[in-house]
């Protein structure tokens, strides 16, 4: 049975369930999965490498799928920023009604696409950045827990207290988004007030997904403590599988005099964990990976994995609702 929230409506989608942004995977074979399968599928502006390429993976998506689909523009700190006004040009030009954002002084880009009436899904780790970006104009926003994959920021907020806290006290509709992998946690969602949820590891992990198969064989192999918190010395705190280069990169961090990024930067060069999906040795550098990987189990279609989380969420909130006897009128 298709849900009906805030955000299926606005989005015009069959399952309150996004596709998150991921580098180096969110290319059109996974967004398009996700979008027939009834979710929203999204692709990653800066895995390409200029927006000309964005252009023509966007027009290859659309190849592959007549359903709504949208772009992620991450923004993050860079002595070479790339031209992030134009990754959003061409988004504009191309007609992606969704746009997910996440990053630093996002302000400029979100002013450049709320222009056109393009619908604003923001990413953030905490309230006050939350009502940041309400100031701006967002439309949604993704309530990103401590569990989740890559940037978790610094104040270790989980999404049990981190949800209650944006239903408090926030103004404009939001997702879930880290620790989601399955139907029951779609109902919790909906029931601690978010209108869908956020997906990225779990959607790694399936068919579709763009990565060696030895990857996704690994995170089914994996548990929910096997992930490495990085960078927290830098106030830069990511969340990565825990493999051997994580593992030298915390031992440099916490041991370091000098405290100097240059020890540790070459430890988690983006490059080197671009070849991770790639190569399929899960060692050959750092990749993402949220505390969620402990709750999967399987590499099953994005079709089968979203009509999955469909039933078994329609059960849970099902069986959550008998357990609620109506009182007796005598």
């Amino acid at each position: 049975m298709p849900f009906n929230t805030k955000l299926t409506r606005a989005l015009g989608i069959k399952v309150p369930i996004v596709q998150g942004g991921m580098q180096w995977v969110g290319y059109a074979e996974l967004a398009s999965a996700v979008s027939n399968a009834g979710g929203l599928g999204i692709l990653t502006a800066l895995t390409q490498p200029t927006p000309e390429d964005l252009r023509k993976e966007i027009r290859k998506c659309k190849t592959m799928t007549d359903k709504p689909f949208g772009v992620n523009i991450t923004l993050l700190p860079s002595m070479n920023a790339p031209d992030y006004g134009a990754y959003a040009q061409v988004a504009i030009d191309e007609g992606i009604k969704v746009v997910e954002t996440a990053g630093n002084s996002p302000g400029p880009v979100i002013k450049k696409l709320k222009a056109v009436g393009t619908i604003i899904l923001h990413k953030c780790t905490t309230i006050r950045h939350a009502q940041s970006a309400i100031n701006l104009g967002v439309d949604f926003l993704s309530i990103d827990g401590f569990e989740c994959a890559g940037h978790v920021g610094e104040t270790d907020i989980t999404n049990f207290i981190l949800l209650s806290r944006a239903r408090q006290s926030l103004k404009v509709p939001f997702i879930a988004s880290g620790g989601f992998a399955d139907g029951q946690g779609l109902a919790a969602a909906l029931s601690l007030g978010a209108e869908g949820i956020n997906m990225g590891t779990r959607f790694m992990c399936t068919v579709e997904a763009p990565i060696h198969i030895k990857i996704k064989e690994e995170i089914v192999k994996a548990s929910e403590t096997d992930t490495e918190l990085v960078l927290r010395r830098w106030k830069n705190t990511s969340r990565l599988y825990k493999n051997k280069v994580t593992k030298e990169a915390v031992k440099i961090e916490k041991e370091s005099t000098t405290g100097k990024f240059e020890e540790v930067a070459p430890y988690v060069s983006g490059k080197r964990g671009r070849e991770v999906f790639i190569n399929g040795d899960p060692d050959y550098g750092v990749w993402t990976a949220g505390q969620v990987i402990g709750l999967i189990h399987d590499i099953p279609t994005c079709a089968d994995l979203v009509k999955r989380i469909e039933r078994e969420a329609e059960e849970t909130l099902n069986k959550a609702s008998a357990l609620i006897i109506p009182a007796s009128k005598l």
